[in-house]
């Protein structure tokens, strides 16, 4: 096993990470500035540039990056407990008070920031995870696998059944957009507030729960049990396999995504589309960083190394410029700009946060969200200023 001394960084999953930050970005973005939740995309952005960025982001973007983002936080966490092992802490606890720093914060940024949070979900599932960290590897991947899988394949019979019980079922999402838009775009901070937590429970409550553990927490099980097999570490030796495996992945998550377009967009397709080809895209991409970051022209992923070592801090700041221009106690854009210049604003936000974080890594050991988490889960202060 390779040495986990502290200061040994896997840069290939620092480089995913940053990664998964730029399409977590880009698909938010379609939240920020427009009632995505609320709409039909495929008919609501019918603009000639529009209606080509759409298929663009549901194809590439959509639903292919939390999940690589999902899969990191799995090893991540595995990294950790060992880290912690070594060092004689109690990582149950340990973890425990990770996850509940993880909560609190999403707490707050799912109420008063923005309704879109993911941290919220992460906490819980985090939470589950401990019941299952000791499991060998194989048996936390082959776990994660089943309860994603099988659940996953009910659900879609069940969509697939409502094709013919409710054919105007998507018809629903359109209920009262006039009126979100207003509030986001001219309400009170305290109407945005009510407006954000209504949005929030719409798709965090206990009746959606259960959809999100089998869509995140399986995903962890998976990230876990990759790390206690060494996988990463092993594919960076085996260029050629991280190669192949790629393109198989690559091809056929982009096939699966593909099927709304060759068939028609119910929503039976839409989630088979998400749910499992997203995830393939997902490992393409990880494979595809990872042979980039071992590589000849490895330097080019520097930059996304550095964002991804601010992970959370980077996120909640997407969120907080991003509301701040679209909502109305800022510059008041919801619902007044297209998605191609969503997009495009979205893009240098990202380039703006490669920048910044570059700066801030040159002075400072950690984010400030990342200190303030490792203070909390290890209840000692961390270390903040570098050695110039």
């Amino acid at each position: 096993m390779q040495s986990l001394n502290e200061n040994r960084r896997i840069h290939s999953i620092d480089a995913m990470r940053g990664f998964a930050l730029f399409g977590i970005l880009v698909v938010n973005f379609l939240s920020f500035h427009s009632p995505y939740t609320h709409i039909d995309p495929f008919s609501y952005w019918d603009t000639a540039g529009d209606s080509t960025v759409f298929p663009i982001i549901d194809v590439f973007f959509q639903a292919s990056f939390y999940p690589l983002f999902s899969l990191l936080f799995g090893y991540g966490v595995m990294i950790l407990k060992e880290r912690a092992e070594l060092k004689g802490v109690h990582s149950p606890l340990l973890l425990a008070r990770r996850f509940l720093f993880l909560l609190i914060i999403g707490l707050c940024h799912a109420l008063f920031i923005w309704h879109g949070d993911i941290l919220v979900t992460y906490a819980i599932a985090g939470f589950a995870l401990i019941l299952f960290i000791e499991l060998s590897g194989k048996l936390l991947i082959l776990l994660g696998l089943l309860i994603y899988i099988i659940p996953n394949l009910l659900l879609v019979g069940i969509l697939f059944l409502t094709l013919f019980i409710e054919p105007d079922l998507s018809a629903m999402m359109t209920t009262s957009v006039g009126d979100i838009v207003q509030v986001y775009q001219s309400g009170t901070w305290l109407e945005i507030v009510r407006q954000n937590i209504d949005d929030w429970l719409m798709n965090t409550n206990l009746a959606t729960l259960p959809i999100l553990m089998i869509s995140i927490l399986p995903l962890f099980l998976i990230g876990a049990g990759l790390r206690k097999l060494q996988v990463i570490e092993k594919l960076e030796q085996r260029r050629m396999t991280a190669i192949v495996l790629m393109i198989v992945f690559l091809i056929t998550g982009y096939l699966i995504k593909l099927l709304p377009y060759f068939i028609s967009p119910n929503l039976a397709l839409q989630y088979v589309q998400d749910i499992f080809g997203g995830p393939l895209v997902a490992i393409g991409y990880s494979l595809l960083i990872l042979t980039l970051v071992n590589s000849k022209i490895g330097i080019i992923t520097k930059p996304l190394q550095i964002v991804g070592r601010l992970s959370m801090t980077n996120y909640l700041i997407q969120s907080i410029v991003a509301t701040f221009l679209f909502y109305s106690y800022g510059f008041g854009l919801y619902g007044n700009v297209s998605l191609l210049t969503g997009t495009m604003i979205a893009i240098l936000l990202y380039v703006c946060q490669i920048v910044l974080s570059m700066i801030w890594m040159k002075y400072f050991v950690y984010g400030p969200f990342e200190w303030c988490w490792r203070w909390f889960t290890y209840w000692q202060k961390p270390s903040t200023f570098k050695r110039i």
